[in-house]
């Protein structure tokens, strides 16, 4: 029986997403082939192990969001380079017997690489994406730079900073953006996810504001033109061979699919799996998903989020999500559930597919002396 190490909350503003996913995970996990040891990380990125009620081993009835307790101070886990994760219980530390590392850590800290590169320290297998996936998805501007450049089509968009907005250049910003792609568009931070700090402009009024608002999520805002269109997403599922799974469409009852409608307002949108495409339609965006999560170095898993123009048909790639949400009601599982792969099978493969990628990482040279 294997043991694995579900690692969720995180120094994120998806801390409390993370904590839904994670609930879900937890519960879904099959205890006949895992033990499980959760490991919550606080607001303030201090690791400890939890001590989670029974109920959060059992799944929640269909259509329920349960998330898990808010994490508590308990014992501290530390990571040990080239050792794994060890329990502090006063002055001892005693290593816990982790086979794999399942993070459910959504965006900043958690989805950027940090973990990532943290867990390969430590020499500790883990799924879904490595370093270098995860950074390159958790960074919109460098994802659709890379998709630039292999030709895939993405929304015009313009990257701005702090310098962008001080009072020399926000006139000069104002007018490229009335040229290039006109009113309304759409602000958000570069690395970020949810739709967290994601603001639909309407006039040059709020262009400020909103680009602010965006930067206090990161240290880049991308500003994109207003595309009329469906909201349709993939999942994809492997390493050197990935599989796209039919899309399914998302239906917003907001003015966009944001923060609110997505965790907050039980009617915030309608989900259809699968989406209702034509057959071409259907093969070009799950065609485009691969495309984009080879170019994006992507491994493990990913959502990867696209627009459907109404009026072309236009297919346009959007985003790549590498810890998409995992409830049982959340569109990558359910999506996978749709393609004949059900939740349980799911973190199963996802789990096999992370001890794929330790074996081949670690089958390579890293000791030039006996090379």
């Amino acid at each position: 029986m294997k043991t694995i190490a579900v690692l969720y909350g995180g120094k994120s503003g998806e801390h409390e997403v993370s904590l839904i996913s994670a609930g879900s995970i937890v519960a879904h996990l099959n205890k006949g082939k895992y033990n499980i040891i959760p490991i919550g990380i606080t607001k303030r990125g201090e690791w400890f192990l939890q001590h989670l009620p029974e109920w959060a081993f059992v799944p929640a009835e269909p259509g329920q969001m349960r998330a898990l307790p808010e994490v508590v101070r308990s014992e501290r886990v530390v990571a040990v380079p080239g050792d794994g994760l060890w329990l502090e219980t006063g002055k001892i530390l005693e290593k816990l017997p982790i086979d794999l590392v399942f993070p459910v850590l959504h965006g900043t800290f958690g989805e950027d690489g940090t973990i990532q590169g943290l867990l390969e320290t430590a020499d500790i297998p883990y799924a879904g994406a490595d370093v270098l996936g995860s950074a390159v998805g958790m960074d919109k501007e460098v994802s659709k730079r890379l998709w630039l450049s292999a030709g895939l089509p993405v929304v015009d968009y313009i990257s701005v900073g702090k310098d962008d907005i001080a009072t020399d250049n926000f006139q000069s910003l104002t007018r490229k953006i009335e040229t290039r792609f006109g009113w309304p568009c759409f602000v958000k931070p570069s690395c970020a996810g949810s739709s967290v700090g994601a603001t639909k402009v309407n006039s040059a009024d709020t262009l400020k504001s909103s680009i602010e608002a965006a930067l206090r999520w990161s240290e880049r805002a991308l500003i994109e033109a207003f595309v009329e269109a469906r909201e349709i997403e993939c999942a994809v599922l492997g390493n050197d061979r990935p599989v796209a799974f039919p899309p399914g469409e998302v239906v917003p009852s907001h003015e966009f699919y944001d923060y609110e409608a997505k965790y907050k307002d039980p009617q915030g949108a309608t989900l259809l799996i699968p989406a209702p495409l034509a057959e071409e339609t259907k093969n070009r965006v799950m065609s485009l998903a691969l495309s984009a999560y080879k170019y994006a170095a992507v491994k493990g898993m990913a959502r990867v989020d696209f627009f459907v123009e109404k009026i072309t048909g236009s297919v346009f790639l959007n985003e790549i999500n590498t810890i998409p949400g995992f409830t049982a009601i959340s569109m990558y599982p359910q999506m996978c559930v749709n393609g004949g792969l059900s939740y349980p099978d799911l973190l199963d493969r996802l789990i096999d597919l992370g001890f794929e990628q330790y074996a081949t990482s670690r089958a390579l040279e890293y000791d030039f002396s006996k090379a």
